[in-house]
């Protein structure tokens, strides 16, 4: 409901919010020329009287003293008949410079109250207040369970660029808006009387009849300061029955133009001050300052409508199509998602096929539409499940909690629930949890265990595919592949190779940096910002399935670096070992963050083999701040696959890697890097028990044999490398 409340009135409203919020932006620096324009002056001790002889000598046709927020003094006058008016020094009573009033301004205003539209246009603007209320309490309770509480309201946010800088300017301006939206709607109430508003000052029943009372003669305007002024309108030229008018910051009267006599006086009541106060906290007139910051503010408006535009049609566009999705009454797997991004709906379709192929039927649905009745052939619920915020039910999840706990107990369908999350939020797969947890209490059997993967790692949905498979009776290989991104052409730039002595040929890659749009560089996207251990996607000429490639640098480098090893077999390593500097392939990026160092100063171990020393030598290529970062690495033969030997020598040098321990197992001495890791056991358990992070990347032999290796290491001390993945101080990135 809070996510509908915030996104709806978004949609609909976004452009004239825009048009509002600009406009208003452009008025709030208005106050500020004037304060700037207007003459120096002192208004400590001058009184209205001594202002209005001053003016009336220079003057004598003058009708009206005008004070405005600015301290701007302004007189309008007549003169043979024709009508004048001029700022006002008000030490000498003398004009410095004509009056005009702005058509900018007047435009300006037109167009933020109305849209040129009158009261039509009025309540058009009153609503897209209204929708800007709506959007910065929704919002600010949106963030509020996003980061875990309002405790954490103002905490470090994490995710793809849109969403982190839509939450950050809205954090920023939240406040201006709140306090604008709010004073419009007052206003735009007050202008159509539904609130009280001015206390009319009844004008005198009767008067002296007579003229000529001196404006420095009457006690009311000389016990008046100029600094409350608003107003002092004289008596039209030969009516005997008109009066000075007299209105301040606190009250309005009127006085005899024969004796100088009060003749009535109004103090403003509550209702009128807080409408003035309103007025201020609105406009900026009598606060400069606060003015320009609430215009600061309201910039933020046009871009949070722009990146929520941008994060809506992001949604929208990352759930993908499902072809073959088989009637719920007919499949024997219900495959339900839970999704709030639509990234999830990706890793489902993914797995919908695979099943599908493996001769499975299978319905694929949001977890909003779960309907256990209508499962008449089903075997088995599949449910994946991303978390929103602080363990809340996603967009496509909502009500299914409630559903699942009203089904009745005794199911005989096993469930598996398969949890999507980041690690480094406090409810990590918090939703999936509770879900696992209600299924269990409602008795329905598992399936498998509740698992989950964070940060989308394909490789850990990789390992819960294979347990699945198992499960099933037959092997299933997810190879999750989301809608690819533009690619760009990367330009090979040069090349090492390697393995030709060992019959396996071998290289790292470098590449250019290709151009970027604008909008990759606004958001973040593409190779606008990457790091190493990301992933390189390349696309080989007559295939349109994408092969990915981990990268050994950053776009900090400003190149892009991969190594890689020739397949058997393998069309895209095929093509990209044929390469010569200048030829081109097209490729993308796709983020990894699972697999990167955790953002601490606790000692890096990093183990490789072959080219999955790649990643490994990109961190520590970026290891700037001299980080404890020891690497251990497994290879051929040191005179043929030495990957990165130059370097890494260098590296240890300067101190980005404190340590380099290589094995090779076509060497003098054969030896697996699983074998130098026992050599190094007792530095290892210690570097852990420090809260050392391990990363590993090569084949998937290789790292089985490196967490076996390590399970006995860490045994004496009672860790485990599966309570060290709980914690994300063990991350693998096979192949």
């Amino acid at each position: 409901m809070l996510r509908a409340l915030h996104k709806i009135p978004g949609l609909v409203a976004a452009l004239l919010i825009v048009v509002l919020t600009l406009s208003g932006a452009v008025l709030s620096v208005l106050p500020a020329l004037e304060v700037a324009q207007a003459p120096a002056q002192s208004e400590t001790d001058l009184a209205v009287a001594t202002l209005a002889e001053r003016v009336a000598a220079a003057y004598p046709g003058v009708e009206q003293i005008r004070r405005a927020p600015s301290r701007r003094i302004t007189a309008f006058y007549f003169d043979g008949g024709r009508p004048g008016a001029v700022v006002i020094d008000p030490a000498t009573g003398q004009g410095v410079a004509d009056y005009e009033p702005s058509s900018f301004q007047r435009w300006m205003t037109n167009l933020h109250r109305s849209l040129f539209l009158g009261d039509v246009g009025r309540l058009s603007a009153a609503a897209g207040a209204g929708a800007l209320l709506v959007l910065s309490i929704s919002g600010l309770m949106l963030t509020a369970r996003r980061v875990g509480g309002w405790r954490r309201v103002f905490s470090r946010l994490r995710g793809p660029l849109p969403g982190r800088l839509h939450v950050e300017v809205a954090r920023l301006t939240v406040i201006g808006l709140l306090l604008s939206s709010t004073t419009a709607l007052f206003m735009t109430a007050g202008t159509f009387d539904l609130i009280p508003g001015e206390s009319a000052t009844a004008f005198p029943a009767e008067v002296s009849g007579r003229t000529g009372a001196a404006p420095g003669a009457m006690p009311l305007l000389r016990k008046t300061p100029v600094a409350s002024l608003r107003e002092l309108t004289f008596p039209y030229p030969g009516d005997l029955t008109d009066v000075f008018t007299l209105k301040t910051s606190t009250g309005e009267g009127y006085l005899d133009q024969g004796t100088g006599a009060t003749l009535a006086w109004v103090d403003f009541g509550a209702w009128q001050r807080l409408s003035e106060t309103v007025y201020m906290l609105h406009t900026g007139q009598g606060s400069a300052s606060l003015g320009l910051i609430l215009g600061l503010m309201a910039l933020g408006a046009p871009v949070m409508a722009a990146t929520g535009v941008i994060l809506w049609t992001q949604t929208r566009r990352a759930r993908p199509r499902i072809r073959g999705n088989a009637v719920a009454g007919q499949a024997d797997v219900i495959l339900l998602v839970g999704s709030e991004g639509g990234s999830t709906w990706c890793f489902a379709a993914t797995l919908h096929d695979a099943l599908t192929q493996a001769g499975h039927k299978v319905h694929i649905g949001a977890m909003a539409q779960f309907s256990p009745g209508t499962y008449k052939r089903a075997e088995r619920v599949i449910l994946l499940a991303a978390t929103y915020g602080d363990g809340a039910a996603p967009a496509s999840a909502k009500g299914f909690a409630d559903r699942l706990e009203a089904v009745p107990q005794a199911q005989t369908l096993p469930l598996a629930v398969l949890g999507f999350g980041d690690r480094q939020f406090p409810m990590f797969c918090g939703y999936a949890t509770e879900v696992a947890r209600i299924a269990a209490d409602r008795g329905w059997p598992e399936l498998l265990p509740m698992t989950t993967v964070d940060r989308q790692s394909p490789q850990e949905f990789v390992s819960w595919g294979r347990a699945l498979g198992k499960v099933l009776g037959h092997p299933l290989e997810l190879s999750h592949s989301p809608v690819n991104p533009r690619s760009h052409a990367l330009t090979l730039i040069s090349r090492r190779d390697y393995g030709a002595e060992m019959q396996a040929p071998a290289a790292i890659l470098r590449f250019a940096l290709p151009i970027v749009t604008i909008l990759e560089r606004l958001t973040g996207h593409g190779f606008a910002r990457f790091r190493p251990g990301d992933l390189l996607g390349i696309l080989p000429e007559g295939s349109s399935v994408p092969r990915f490639y981990s990268l050994a640098s950053g776009q900090r480098d400003g190149f892009i670096e991969i190594c890689i090893s020739r397949h058997p077999g393998g069309l895209c390593s095929d093509q990209l070992l044929d390469m010569q500097p200048g030829e081109s392939i097209p490729g993308f990026i796709r983020r990894n963050p699972a697999f990167r160092p955790a953002r601490n100063h606790k000692p890096i171990i990093l183990i490789g083999a072959g080219t999955g020393i790649g990643p490994l030598a990109g961190f520590a290529r970026a290891n700037a701040r001299r980080r404890p970062m020891h690497l251990y690495f497994g290879a051929r033969h040191p005179d043929s696959d030495l990957f990165y030997g130059e370097e890494t020598r260098g590296w240890q040098e300067d101190g980005r890697l404190t340590s380099v321990t290589t094995a090779f197992s076509r060497g003098v001495s054969r030896a697996y890097v699983q074998d130098a890791l026992r050599a190094d056991a007792t530095r290892i358990a210690r570097l852990i028990s420090e809260g050392a992070q391990v990363l590993v990347c090569g084949g998937r032999e290789m790292a089985a044999g490196v967490a076996e290796v390590l399970s006995d290491i860490l045994a004496p001390t009672g860790m485990t490398p599966a309570l060290l993945k709980a914690e994300a101080r063990y991350v693998e990135d096979t192949y």
